[in-house]
């Protein structure tokens, strides 16, 4: 099977994450038309944003039949582990049309970390030693805490808007979290927590696209989660990233690949598991030698707004090869610039912080890419809607070409409260001297 010449595509999402998508999808020849929901202020200039909950599946499908759409694409990890692959395979009206995202039971890689670390304990793929509790368990699981070297791990075991993991360096401590995880911290994300050792050494996203059964390993990316220079601070969604990452080189590649991504992708047909769709590798480089943090079941943000400005083939092709099991004949095409991207906040992210702040200076022609995250449109104006406001790309001979392209047009765009880390890539810059 193919896809049509002239194809009809519904991308779900509003961040910064579906602004680089529809960007991409949006420049292929074969895209008639491309709807966003819900969409933010940038991906309005890419297609048509429509005001529907990615997660209200029926208003989805409704949607699909009226506007003849010909390809779903999932950018968040909420759909998916709702399932909502399952749920267009299973209804006849809709069971044609491919979604790319994995099954329900494929999600469980980001929707459940004990189903994670279960999975990566049956293939063989490396990660840090682990155990995992439930409330009921707690003598247990502060004996475990006890057989480890700090610092200690704990992560709830569901989603948890990206805040259900932590790292203490007190024993007393760790328990005293444990406890709060039990008693509700992290609603019934908490029920089980996972407790495992520390890995240390640093950390980079690799990316993979599969049909199931083929895949692609995209370009290689390293993000920045806490707050604060120098890695300071509580942990945020993401202020920046970097592609291609200096020591992810060949040698390390080839360990993820033959350790970790074939291993990844062989146990999911081994489990008889659907997945047609992209797959987040959170990694570890401890001494040369890759391990796995997590899994997560879609791209990740802010890294896809450094991964796609650097892939140059068709999207939409690859689209074709993951949906009628034909990846392998895809052929990516990797620009070897360097995409730095780094996120515009709004004043108290993480924490508290206002909405509705008018944005100037989006129209002043730049070299860079500027990605829409928690923005709004009324009329022609844009104003600030979430904590992550902007992200904004560049791509360059070097990080620090680019980067300074990056902060260059920052430099040009104003709202009350903008604010954004002075220090995104600094110590892979370190790396290369």
């Amino acid at each position: 099977m193919k896809f049509s010449n002239s194809l009809n595509v519904l991308l779900l999402g509003s961040g910064g994450r579906e602004h680089a998508f529809a960007r991409k999808i949006a420049e292929s020849p074969s895209v008639a038309k491309l709807f966003i929901a819900p969409g933010n202020a940038g991906t309005a200039q890419c297609g048509t944003n429509v005001d529907i909950n990615p997660n209200n599946f029926g208003s989805v499908k409704q949607f699909v039949l009226s506007n003849n759409i010909n390809l779903v694409v999932v950018g968040p990890e909420e759909p998916l582990v709702r399932g909502i692959y399952d749920f267009f395979c299973e209804d006849s009206q809709i069971s044609n049309i491919p979604v790319i995202g994995p099954s329900l039971e494929g999600a469980r890689l980001e929707g459940s970390k004990d189903f994670a670390k279960a999975f990566m304990a049956r293939h063989g793929v490396p990660t840090a030693r682990y155990q995992s509790f439930t409330k009921g368990k707690l003598p247990e699981a502060e004996a475990f805490i006890d057989s480890l070297a700090a610092p200690y791990v704990l992560k709830a075991d569901g989603l948890a808007a990206g805040k259900g993991v932590v790292i203490l360096d007190d024993a007393a401590a760790a328990k005293a979290e444990l406890a709060e995880m039990f008693s509700g911290k992290f609603g019934q994300a908490g029920n089980t927590v996972v407790i495992e050792e520390f890995l240390s050494g640093i950390e980079c996203s690799v990316f993979v696209a599969t049909d199931g059964k083929n895949y692609k390993i995209l370009p290689v990316a390293k993000d920045y989660k806490r707050i604060g220079e120098g890695d300071t601070g509580p942990n945020t969604g993401g202020m920046g990233a970097v592609s291609p990452v200096p020591f992810a080189d060949e040698a390390f590649m080839k360990k993820v690949e033959e350790r970790i991504v074939r291993p990844t992708v062989e146990g999911l047909q081994q489990d008889g598991i659907a997945y047609k769709g992209f797959l987040f590798i959170g990694l570890m480089n401890v001494a040369g030698d890759p391990y796995v943090i997590e899994y997560n079941v879609r791209m990740g943000d802010p890294e896809t707004e450094v991964v796609l400005p650097r892939i140059t083939s068709d999207l939409i092709a690859m689209f074709e090869g993951i949906a009628y099991g034909r990846l392998d004949r895809y052929a990516l095409e990797v620009s070897p610039q360097t995409a730095v991207t780094v996120v515009c906040i709004s004043g108290g992210y993480p924490g508290d912080y206002a909405k509705g702040m008018e944005i100037s200076g989006l129209d002043t022609p730049t070299q860079s890419i500027v990605f829409h995250a928690g923005t709004t449109a009324k009329g022609d104006k844009t104003y600030t809607a979430g904590g992550r406001v902007l992200a904004v790309t560049s791509l360059g001979g070097s990080i620090a070409e680019a980067l300074h392209a990056s902060y260059d047009t920052i430099g040009g765009i104003a709202y009350e409260g903008k604010n954004f880390r002075r220090d995104i890539g600094q110590d892979l810059i370190g790396l290369l001297k």
